[in-house]
């Protein structure tokens, strides 16, 4: 029986320090978190899978504490992917390695495993599907729209000083609009520990204006975020969404759906919403542990 004890490391890697969180021993699974999140939010499927036989390595991702700001300041999901597929490298992965991501964490697993399809065996995302979907409900989609309002919101400056303001006060309410009916206050005491540093919350933030603002230093990366932009991975890839997730419409994951290839499978998590791994973990974990032993 794989050890499930949950402890705490870190480890340099793409040139920035990530502190991660890890459990079992064998291959490897790297589960990446979005935002408003952390690690933590893989509590539950971290040690289903040690018992499944996986070294399980859940990083805080760049600019999230514990991890380190970057120093590069770079946010874009092409360099979320490297980071992923810096850590296979650092954490001695192989090609038997799999890799999970929610919310920011899904498009950054997507990326990794079209940037370097040999690293990975199989692909989870959770909360943003893949394919086109998304990026086209924001041109097409005006009820979508009005749900992403808040990326809008975080281009402006105000933004840093709003969103930590009144014991983050605008988190609480998007995880209560998000996941409605859950109960995140141990996940909201997670959430404002690591972005307790207005320099962590600006960092978070980053990600939303690397998105829709921010040049590209490298031309490499813009390379592979265009790359993203236009397909899918190649590996079996499971896609999960919550029914009643308040952020991204089902009409995007039933949009996402018509353009995927074969080897995507869609499933909808009934009473579940943005947050669906915490808000119904056995559901959750039950198809990501059967998808990986398949």
């Amino acid at each position: 029986m794989a050890e499930t004890k949950i402890t705490m490391d870190c480890i340099a890697a793409n040139n920035t320090e990530f502190s991660y969180l890890e459990c079992g021993s064998g291959k490897l699974a790297l589960l990446l978190h979005g935002f408003p999140d952390t690690a933590q939010t893989w509590r539950h499927l971290m040690p289903q899978l040690a018992s499944a036989g996986y070294r399980v390595v859940a990083p805080f991702m760049r600019g999230f504490a514990p991890s380190a700001v970057p120093a590069d300041g770079c946010y874009q999901t092409a360099m979320l992917a490297r980071d992923a597929n810096a850590l296979h490298e650092e954490l001695g992965g192989d090609g038997d390695a799999v890799i999970i991501g929610h919310d920011w964490g899904a498009p950054s697993v997507y990326g990794a495993a079209i940037d370097a399809p040999s690293r990975w065996k199989k692909v989870v995302g959770l909360a943003v599907p893949p394919t086109a979907a998304l990026g086209m409900a924001f041109v097409q989609n005006l009820e979508q729209i009005k749900k992403s309002w808040y990326m809008f919101f975080f281009q402006h400056g105000l933004a840093d000083l709003v969103v930590g303001a009144n014991n983050h006060a605008f988190i609480e309410m998007l995880w209560r609009e998000w996941s409605p009916g859950y109960d995140a206050s141990v996940d909201l005491e997670f959430v404002r520990k690591s972005l307790a540093d207005p320099k962590n919350l600006q960092a978070a933030l980053g990600y939303y204006r690397a998105t829709l603002g921010d040049g590209y230093r490298d031309p490499s990366l813009k390379a592979l975020q265009d790359q993203m932009g236009a397909g899918v991975p190649t590996q079996p890839l499971l896609y999960l969404h919550g029914a009643d997730c308040g952020c991204v419409g089902v009409d995007v994951f039933e949009s996402a759906k018509t353009l995927a290839p074969a080897n995507i499978k869609f499933e909808l998590i009934a009473a579940a919403g943005h947050f669906l791994q915490l808000e119904q973990p056995e559901k959750v974990n039950k198809l990501i542990c059967d998808f990986i032993a398949g």
